[in-house]
């Protein structure tokens, strides 16, 4: 029974990486059919907020009060804009321009891209004289040449195809290709972003459930204004299929449920274990598309998505040497201060113990006892 309890956190990374895989899949299915990326975020933002508004009030009656102040808001309506919105629309565009595997692919740059923002935001220190450090480093540059590789190579087709003489680099034609890689980037960015802005929002809020459902929330309403204001036309909000239909419904229930799978192996195992399993998902579309839904895929593209997995891991590395070298200082520091707080108590002891050798009345009063 015990082996099962540690293999848990192992089948739920694994369970999660095919519902993010049945997102890419099934929404790059919607998108392509006619259902418009913009739309697609407001419905899903607003499903996921469906599903978690009652989950945070029902968290906050056991709770006496939740009090964040207006920085606290302020930087939740930032994590919104930025994180979500502008993320989720970027990402759902990029897939429709790009194709399913190449979208999982872009997402593995997150781990890299969050290290370098934070760098720049001093919230990492780097050591040039520490291996952690030059490799993360190298990771980071692997991950955006990988980018750059799956942006701008294409080559020959490898799979639902027979191989063709093609021109290496992209050609004209494939300027949509071009712009889906720069929106998934991108997407990336901001995701990035909305990770470091967690820092601030859980020490505004302390409670993650009730500050993603306000997120959501606002979302919804940004996503909105933002679907408004480029679709005029009032029957793009119409779902035509029961495909989409689907589609919106998944995604929500999903965005909802994958925050709960998170929370619970970050408690378990830390956040790199979850980071470890994110290629999976690009591997797990990338067949599933190939052999399904004879997606084309591309020398050009799996070099470059060979190369963002092996930059992740590079800097998943650097993440986990440093901290096991944090871990051995704490635990260093902490016997030091178990042992400086025994010699306090045992210098007390001595002291208690002599005191209590000392005579009550003393020596310097004996001469005028008879």
């Amino acid at each position: 029974m015990g082996g099962f309890d540690d293999c848990k956190a192992v089948i739920a990374m694994v369970l999660l990486q095919f519902i993010y895989g049945g997102v890419a899949l099934w929404t790059r299915a919607a998108l392509v059919r006619g259902l418009n990326p913009r739309v697609f975020v407001v419905y899903r933002q607003a499903l996921a907020t469906l599903v978690m508004a009652p989950l945070a009030v029902f968290s906050m009656r056991k709770k006496s009060y939740i009090s964040m102040g207006f920085k606290g808001f302020a930087w939740i309506f930032l994590a919104s804009i930025l994180g979500i919105t502008a993320n989720q629309n970027a990402y759902f565009q990029g897939l429709l321009l790009t194709s399913s595997t190449a979208t999982t692919a872009m997402t593995n740059m997150m781990p890299a891209i969050t290290f370098v923002m934070a760098t720049v935001l001093g919230m990492e220190k780097l050591n040039m004289r520490r291996l952690r450090s030059i490799a993360k480093i190298i990771g980071t540059l692997i991950c955006v040449s990988g980018a750059i590789a799956m942006a701008l190579l294409k080559g020959p087709k490898i799979l639902n195809s027979t191989l063709l003489h093609q021109q290496f680099f992209l050609s004209y034609q494939a300027d949509n290709w071009l712009v889906g890689c720069i929106l998934l980037f991108g997407s990336s960015c901001f995701w990035s972003l909305w990770i470091i802005l967690q820092v601030p929002i859980s020490a505004s809020c302390p409670d993650h459930l009730y500050s993603s459902a306000l997120m959501a929330f606002m979302a919804t309403i940004e996503s909105a204004i933002v679907t408004l204001y480029f679709e005029k036309d009032v029957t793009a909000w119409k779902l035509n299929s029961y495909l989409e239909l689907g589609c919106c419904l998944y995604a929500g229930t999903a965005m909802a449920a994958s925050f709960f799978i998170q929370a619970w192996v970050v408690s378990q195992r830390g956040p790199l274990f979850v980071a470890m399993f994110n290629p999976l998902c690009t591997v797990i579309v990338a067949i599933i598309a190939a052999i399904f839904f004879h997606e084309e895929t591309y020398l050009g593209s799996l070099i470059g998505a060979l190369g963002v997995i092996i930059g992740l891991y590079m800097v998943l590395w650097g993440k986990a040497k440093e901290l096991e070298e944090s871990n051995k200082n704490l635990h260093s520091k902490l016997q030091n201060d178990d042992s400086r707080i025994a010699q306090i108590e045992s210098l007390d002891d001595k002291n208690c113990i002599s005191d209590l050798e000392e005579p009550l009345i003393s020596n310097r009063y004996g001469n005028y006892v008879d």
